[in-house]
């Protein structure tokens, strides 16, 4: 990969680093844009890799007849 995107953990991190900034109220209002603009973006970011992995996420098991049937991972396992 040539690029070095954050992880979905880094990612995590940095949105809570912005809450905490937030919550504390101690931020100007234009810093305070900043961060909520960031903090949004990073939130469709996670929801975007989240999505992603959801549909990589698939279970191979067999037919009756031996062949590989595909199904939607069940989370409940």
């Amino acid at each position: 990969m040539s690029q070095n995107k954050p992880t979905f953990e880094e990612n995590i991190a940095r949105l809570e680093q912005i809450v905490r900034a937030m919550e504390r109220g101690d931020v100007a209002l234009e810093e305070s844009l900043k961060l909520f603009q960031e903090g949004t973006e990073l939130v469709r970011t996670c929801e975007k890799l989240l999505n992603d992995a959801q549909m990589q996420i698939t279970k191979i098991t067999a037919a009756p007849d031996g062949t590989p049937v595909e199904e939607a991972f069940d989370a409940e396992l």
